[in-house]
């Protein structure tokens, strides 16, 4: 081997340097532990909510005073945490969420809020077609507006041809002029939302956040590992922060007396309510406020008032016009929005608007409901716009609150504002997404000049932080709507790390114990270049900023598994040269050369199909793809250089020996001679059948599970303290979200998995925190008692209780899931037919090859199919399992090649010889085939049993494809290969009749 004094040092410098930058995460880690021990010395652990938070506190604490301190020497904490390897949702946990700007709000803010219906019916037909469509929103509206559209253009007045786009539209422009200049404008806007959502998560606090823009279709995508106050953050991300300013009607006014009143005889008429007698109870508070509402208009003994049994009277003085319980708002709501109701109002109300107070806390029952004074196009007073600046502060009591100012045209309307509501002694009420923040009056005569103000209310330090920070990044340009997301618990996380850890260290323990059982001390050279390999891995990962995750750390375990595949190779081929009689130094690098095709080829053919998983996965599944092609790529390095300068130092000298077996192994797969090509046939029937019976069970039987990713829905995975019967919890369910919702065990008897459907068309955190609400509600009687609500969704308490996991997927995304899968399945396959067929040169070899990985899928398929509803762990098909039959369609082709290298080697010395030489090479081989696939399917094993239950679904899939890809290359590829080649095969001008 020539330049082995480069390659040295480049070998030193590479450790080097991966053992420098995995430095970073020791550090980290060890300050961490030793900021987690001093705040639980200062504050004993008590096990519940209140105590860990304070023990979050002091280590935040902590961490800040000692941050730029150095630590051995050549950095800092601070430092060393952005450069430590970044751990993935599913061992950190934390959220990862993916947002669909609303590019119908971004049309109608450019058609200044058009009432044309042409354009309403075009929006409302997209809507409708992106339900079965893979087209932008932006598109699908163009097709619909030309079905439609009659003499009507896009550059109407009315539409696009106004007052905000008249510097680029007019209404002599063609459509097709106009649509380049809306799909630019809608870029700009997508842009904006993404600039304006990357402010906002810089100031949330946690490291190392991620957000990225996905295609030009308006998604974003945030991660924020870590992040542990889960409400906080979705609020945070999907606010679309819209703060306006308005004045508030007067409490005492009695145009609203009258009008309410005739509102409540009007709906008596509207609601089907029946007559109901109240129960007799004691007095209270709300009993009280209750019976200070007027008698003429209110008579509960003898008549239900559709309104005035849900209103409550304000308290003087707050400038709200009533009060209500939170669960009645809705209903409230739904009165007052109905075109009868709001015909009855005075000409002096007629334009206002209805807005509720934010509950300070989830407890409170009863908020304020006030009336906005609005104008004819429903604008308030002033609108965030001129907010130049925005900082978390504290009122004069000392209460959390937050400090604006205002550009110059603020300052003037805001004077102005002011001044009215001192004349009127009105209020004006802080509205921020529709929610009244505070409502004060104001005393100063003349108004507030200057264009400062505050805003006060039930503010945590959290909420004023995250309200300044939205409001100095801006508001979203239209409704960023939840299309996908997933919320990992940190207790999870930890439990991933752990287990996955577990696996690592027992898989490799494993092939290292094998490797030196097998080839003795030639084993220990081909362990330290597998311990070396490692090394580079984390080094490579850590380097690059890449994430690992949970299906990372299986893709590494696979690596090594895979990565000792080479070292066979090469061993292999040398104990082949030393049996021809040649010297050790020959042998060794004969051996060597004559594995290197076959080693290229067979990472080559791997490689490209992470490549696919890289390119169509998403989340942990590139993760899974990324420290997969690290792996390859380094093994490969470490495999023919470094094995081979270890191996050479050691025959250098002339007394020592190196026979690359042990006495055990050295004559096993010797002398074999079985003649595959003969029990093709046998081999077919038996495939066939196995097939048969699985695309039977595909198409007749039950069929594949298809998890949330592929159908849409919400998923969560609960843990309770105790067993508990899912059939059970299932029918409960059932009754609380409608036919569909799915409980199943998940791993532990005390934790289920929850699927359900419901509502999954309809976007918004309100309907997040409906279904939690409910499954709380239905699930308490399961939960320890004192378990709150808080503690039961947000894993949060240290007691590992309540939901662990949950996932969310929109059915538009779902079906980009489905359609990326299917592309990914075909792409990969397609690609590997043409590498094949450019190192063959015979459309033969790759029609036997991507035969036997349709047989292979196949069979993985009707597996999951037949054993689906049988096995004690998820078999779902989901992201996880598509980058799992992958996996198996790269193995299976690695397999293969290395066949199919040995047969054109033989053959191109020998000839075909009836099949012979055919058999001849599938023999040799055979020792090198089952060695890895015996090593890799340990690896594997190890994962299954110690990786978590999150990874058991995914490995069996890989265990089956590892053990059906072994037998595909011997009875399957090379024989279809052989059956479609020989009748061009000829020996001595006669075909081959064999």
């Amino acid at each position: 081997m020539q330049n082995k004094g480069l390659i040295k040092l480049f070998a030193f410098l590479f450790g080097l340097v991966s053992i420098y930058q995995l430095s970073f995460t020791f550090i980290t880690s060890k300050v961490e532990d030793e900021a987690k021990a001093y705040a639980i010395s200062q504050i004993p652990d008590a096990g519940d909510l209140e105590t860990q938070e304070k023990q979050d506190q002091l280590v935040v604490r902590y961490l800040d005073s000692i941050g730029t301190n150095k630590q051995f020497g050549y950095t800092t904490y601070n430092d060393a945490k952005k450069k430590q390897l970044n751990k993935g949702l599913d061992l950190e946990g934390g959220i990862n969420v993916t947002l669909q700007i609303s590019i119908k709000d971004i049309l109608k803010g450019l058609a200044d809020g058009s009432k044309n219906p042409v354009f309403n019916r075009a929006l409302a037909d997209a809507d409708e077609a992106s339900k079965n469509s893979d087209d932008t929103y932006l598109d699908l509206f163009f097709d619909a507006f030309d079905n439609i559209k009659g003499d009507t253009k896009l550059a109407s007045p009315d539409i696009f041809a106004n007052k905000g786009l008249s510097d680029q539209v007019n209404f002599q422009m063609t459509d097709d002029e106009v649509k380049p200049i809306l799909r630019s404008k809608i870029d700009d806007a997508i842009v904006s939302a993404f600039e304006v959502l990357r402010e906002r998560i810089d100031g949330f606090g946690v490291t190392q956040p991620n957000i990225q823009r996905l295609g030009t279709s308006g998604r974003v995508l945030v991660e924020l590992p870590g992040a542990k106050d889960v409400k906080r953050a979705i609020t945070l991300i999907s606010q679309t922060a819209q703060l306006e300013f308005w004045e508030t009607y007067e409490q005492n006014n009695t145009s609203f007396s009258t009008f309410l009143i005739q509102a409540n005889e009007k709906l008596k008429t509207l609601v089907d309510t029946p007559v109901k007698e109240e129960p007799i109870k004691e007095a209270s508070e709300l009993d009280s406020l209750l019976s200070d509402v007027s008698a003429d208009s209110l008579d509960i003994a003898t008549q239900v008032n559709p309104l005035y049994d849900k209103l409550l009277p304000a308290i003087p003085g707050t400038n709200a016009m009533f009060r209500a319980q939170v669960k009645d708002t809705a209903e409230i709501n739904s009165y007052l929005k109905m075109p009868e109701i709001i015909r009855l109002l005075p000409a002096d109300i007629q334009f206002v608007k209805f807005a509720w107070e934010r509950p300070a806390t989830e407890e409170v029952e009863v908020i304020d409901l006030y009336a906005l004074k609005s104008n004819r196009n429903n604008e308030p007073r002033i609108s965030g716009d001129v907010v130049s600046d925005a900082r978390d502060t504290f009122d004069q009591f000392g209460k959390p609150a937050i400090s604006m100012s205002m550009n110059s045209r603020g300052s003037k309307e805001w004077q102005k504002l002011t001044s009215d509501a001192n004349i009127n002694n009105t209020g004006i009420a802080v509205v921020l997404d529709n929610k009244v923040y505070t409502a004060p009056g104001c005393s100063v005569v003349g108004g507030i000049s200057g264009g400062g103000t505050e805003i006060t209310g039930t503010f945590t330090v959290a909420e004023t932080t995250d309200i300044a920070n939205v409001l100095r990044a801006g508001k979203l340009p239209a409704r960023a709507e939840i299309i996908q997301s997933e919320i990992v618990g940190p207790s999870l996380g930890q439990e991933a790390i752990d287990s996955g850890l577990m696996s690592f260290i027992i898989a490799m323990i494993i092939v290292l114990l094998w490797m030196v059982f097998y080839y003795g001390k030639a084993g220990l050279f081909a362990d330290v270049a597998l311990l070396l390999n490692i090394l580079l891995i984390f080094g490579v990962l850590t380097s690059l900023e890449a994430v690992l995750t949970l299906p990372g750390i299986a893709g590494i375990v696979l690596t090594i598994g895979m990565s000792v595949d080479a070292n066979v190779l090469i061993f292999e081929r040398i104990k082949e040269e030393l049996k021809k009689g040649k010297g050790k130094s020959q042998a060794v690098s004969d051996g060597f050369s004559n594995a290197l095709s076959s080693i290229l080829d067979a990472n080559i053919t791997t490689g490209l199909t992470a490549l696919i998983l890289l390119v169509f996965g998403s989340g942990p599944i590139k993760g899974f793809a990324t420290t997969l092609l690290i792996g390859i790529l380094t093994s490969l390095f470490t495999a023919i250089f470094i094995t081979r300068l270890l191996v050479d130092w050691y025959i250098s000298s002339s007394s020592r020996t190196l026979d690359f077996s042990t006495g055990l192994t050295k004559n096993l797969f010797q002398n074999i001679n079985i003649n595959f090509l003969g029990k093709r046939k046998i081999a077919y029937v038996i495939s066939a059948i196995l097939v048969g019976v699985g695309l039977f069970s595909l198409f007749a039987g039950p069929g594949l599970q298809q998890g949330v990713d592929f159908i849409g829905g919400r998923s969560y995975q609960v843990r309770f303290e105790k067993a508990v019967n899912p059939s059970e919890i299932a029918s409960e369910l059932n009754d609380v979200f409608g036919s569909g919702t799915k409980v199943k065990t998940f791993g532990e008897a005390n934790q289920i998995s929850i699927t359900t459907p419901y509502k999954v068309e309809v976007e918004g955190i309100e309907v997040d925190e409906e279904i939690q609400n409910k499954l709380y509600t239905s699930l308490q009687k399961y939960l320890p008692s004192g378990t709150s609500k808080a503690n039961f969704i947000d894993d949060n308490d240290g007691r590992s209780i309540g939901i662990m996991k949950s996932v969310k997927v929109g059915p538009t995304i779902a079906d980009d899931i489905k359609k990326n899968a299917f592309l990914a399945i075909i792409g990969s396959l397609a690609v590997v037919f043409l590498y094949i067929l450019l190192r063959f040169r015979k459309w033969q070899f790759s029609l036997g090859a991507v035969t036997a990985v349709f047989h292979d899928v196949l069979i993985v398929l009707g597996v999951f199919s037949i054993f689906g509803t049988i096995m004690p762990f998820n078999m779902e098909i989901d992201q996880a399992f598509i980058a799992a039959i992958l996996t198996v369609i790269g193995y299976s082709l690695n397999d293969t090649v290395v066949v199919f290298d040995r047969i054109r080697e033989i053959i191109n010395e020998k000839g075909w010889r009836s099949g012979e030489n055919v058999n001849q090479a599938l023999n040799s081989t055979l020792s090198r085939t089952l060695n890895t696939s015996l090593t890799t399917l340990v690896v594997l094993l190890a994962i299954f049993v110690f990786g978590g239950e999150s990874l058991r679904g995914f490995m069996f899939a890989m265990i089956v494809g590892i053990i059906v890809g072994t037998y595909s290359s011997l009875f399957i590829a090379t024989p279809v290969m052989f059956d479609s080649l020989k009748k061009s095969i000829k020996t001595g001008g006669k075909e081959e009749q064999k």
